[in-house]
Protein backbone atom coordinates (compact mmCIF):
# COMPACT_ATOMS: atom_id res chain seq x y z
CA UNK A 1 0.00 0.00 0.00
CA UNK A 2 1.37 3.32 -1.14
CA UNK A 3 0.59 5.32 2.11
CA UNK A 4 2.48 3.09 3.86
CA UNK A 5 5.79 4.01 1.82
CA UNK A 6 5.61 7.32 3.40
CA UNK A 7 5.92 8.05 6.70
CA UNK A 8 5.39 11.82 6.89
CA UNK A 9 2.23 13.11 4.80
CA UNK A 10 0.29 16.19 3.85
CA UNK A 11 -2.69 16.63 5.58
CA UNK A 12 -5.61 18.75 4.18
CA UNK A 13 -8.93 19.14 6.28
CA UNK A 14 -12.11 20.27 4.41
CA UNK A 15 -15.36 20.97 4.93
CA UNK A 16 -17.60 19.32 2.41
CA UNK A 17 -15.30 19.28 -0.78
CA UNK A 18 -12.69 16.95 0.13
CA UNK A 19 -13.40 14.68 -3.24
CA UNK A 20 -13.55 17.85 -5.24
CA UNK A 21 -9.84 19.17 -4.37
CA UNK A 22 -8.57 15.54 -4.96
CA UNK A 23 -10.28 15.26 -8.29
CA UNK A 24 -8.81 18.83 -9.25
CA UNK A 25 -5.50 18.52 -8.15
CA UNK A 26 -5.34 14.68 -9.72
CA UNK A 27 -6.42 16.20 -12.59
CA UNK A 28 -3.27 18.68 -12.83
CA UNK A 29 -0.02 16.64 -12.66
CA UNK A 30 1.58 13.78 -14.02
CA UNK A 31 1.40 10.46 -12.05
CA UNK A 32 -1.58 11.52 -9.67
CA UNK A 33 -4.06 9.07 -8.58
CA UNK A 34 -6.84 8.33 -5.62
CA UNK A 35 -5.69 5.87 -3.83
CA UNK A 36 -8.37 5.40 -1.44
CA UNK A 37 -11.68 7.01 0.18
CA UNK A 38 -13.84 5.69 2.96
CA UNK A 39 -17.23 7.47 3.40
CA UNK A 40 -19.25 8.73 6.00
CA UNK A 41 -22.40 6.45 6.10
CA UNK A 42 -26.24 7.03 6.87
CA UNK A 43 -26.45 8.02 10.81
CA UNK A 44 -22.38 8.28 11.15
CA UNK A 45 -20.93 11.92 12.40
CA UNK A 46 -20.52 13.13 9.06
CA UNK A 47 -22.59 13.83 5.84
CA UNK A 48 -23.49 10.50 4.38
CA UNK A 49 -21.47 10.12 1.33
CA UNK A 50 -19.00 12.75 2.60
CA UNK A 51 -15.20 11.45 2.50
CA UNK A 52 -14.33 10.12 6.62
CA UNK A 53 -10.94 9.64 5.40
CA UNK A 54 -8.87 9.85 1.66
CA UNK A 55 -5.00 9.31 0.35
CA UNK A 56 -3.89 10.56 -3.45
CA UNK A 57 -1.13 11.28 -4.48
CA UNK A 58 0.45 14.40 -6.32
CA UNK A 59 3.34 13.58 -8.79
CA UNK A 60 3.95 10.30 -6.50
CA UNK A 61 3.41 12.49 -3.00
CA UNK A 62 1.14 10.99 -0.72
CA UNK A 63 -1.59 12.78 0.60
CA UNK A 64 -4.61 12.55 2.84
CA UNK A 65 -7.89 14.56 3.38
CA UNK A 66 -11.03 14.47 4.66
CA UNK A 67 -13.92 16.26 5.23
CA UNK A 68 -14.45 16.82 8.61
CA UNK A 69 -17.79 16.99 10.11
CA UNK A 70 -17.09 19.81 12.94
CA UNK A 71 -16.98 23.41 12.07
CA UNK A 72 -14.20 25.12 12.85
CA UNK A 73 -13.23 28.83 12.79
CA UNK A 74 -10.05 28.17 10.95
CA UNK A 75 -8.89 27.13 7.30
CA UNK A 76 -6.04 26.91 5.45
CA UNK A 77 -3.45 29.75 5.67
CA UNK A 78 -0.61 30.93 3.24
CA UNK A 79 1.83 30.49 6.22
CA UNK A 80 2.34 26.65 5.35
CA UNK A 81 2.00 25.61 1.41
CA UNK A 82 2.68 23.53 -1.51
CA UNK A 83 6.18 24.02 -2.92
CA UNK A 84 5.75 22.77 -6.91
CA UNK A 85 9.06 22.53 -8.55
CA UNK A 86 7.75 22.61 -12.29
CA UNK A 87 9.96 21.00 -15.30
CA UNK A 88 8.51 24.00 -17.57
CA UNK A 89 7.51 26.63 -19.24
CA UNK A 90 4.08 25.27 -20.28
CA UNK A 91 3.83 23.18 -16.76
CA UNK A 92 4.33 26.14 -14.79
CA UNK A 93 1.56 28.08 -16.69
CA UNK A 94 -1.05 25.72 -16.88
CA UNK A 95 -0.96 24.61 -13.19
CA UNK A 96 -1.19 28.39 -12.27
CA UNK A 97 -3.66 29.25 -14.36
CA UNK A 98 -6.02 26.55 -13.16
CA UNK A 99 -4.89 26.76 -9.15
CA UNK A 100 -6.05 30.59 -10.06
CA UNK A 101 -9.43 30.09 -11.06
CA UNK A 102 -11.64 30.93 -8.26
CA UNK A 103 -8.88 31.65 -6.01
CA UNK A 104 -6.37 34.65 -5.12
CA UNK A 105 -3.04 35.13 -6.60
CA UNK A 106 -0.39 36.14 -3.55
CA UNK A 107 2.67 36.51 -6.13
CA UNK A 108 1.87 37.36 -9.63
CA UNK A 109 3.56 34.48 -12.00
CA UNK A 110 7.13 36.02 -13.29
CA UNK A 111 10.47 36.04 -12.73
CA UNK A 112 12.45 37.25 -9.21
CA UNK A 113 15.81 37.37 -7.94
CA UNK A 114 15.50 33.96 -6.26
CA UNK A 115 13.52 32.02 -9.72
CA UNK A 116 13.44 32.21 -13.52
CA UNK A 117 9.91 32.04 -12.80
CA UNK A 118 7.48 31.79 -9.92
CA UNK A 119 4.24 32.20 -8.70
CA UNK A 120 2.02 31.62 -5.77
CA UNK A 121 -1.74 31.25 -5.11
CA UNK A 122 -4.26 30.07 -2.90
CA UNK A 123 -6.69 27.63 -4.71
CA UNK A 124 -10.51 27.68 -4.43
CA UNK A 125 -10.67 26.01 -1.76
CA UNK A 126 -8.33 27.91 0.19
CA UNK A 127 -4.76 25.69 -0.42
CA UNK A 128 -1.41 27.81 -0.78
CA UNK A 129 0.77 26.65 -3.83
CA UNK A 130 4.04 28.16 -4.72
CA UNK A 131 4.91 27.11 -7.96
CA UNK A 132 8.82 27.36 -8.97
CA UNK A 133 10.11 26.42 -12.51
CA UNK A 134 13.42 24.53 -12.49
CA UNK A 135 16.50 25.09 -14.25
CA UNK A 136 17.00 27.73 -16.59
CA UNK A 137 14.23 30.44 -18.26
Amino acid sequence: MKEMDQKIMTFLMFEGKAEEAMNFYTSLFDDSEIISIKRYGANEAGTEGSVMQASFTLHGQVFMCIDSHVQHGFTFTPAVSLYVNCESEAEIEKVFEELGQGGQVLMPLGSYPFSPKFGWVADRFGVSWQLNLLGNA
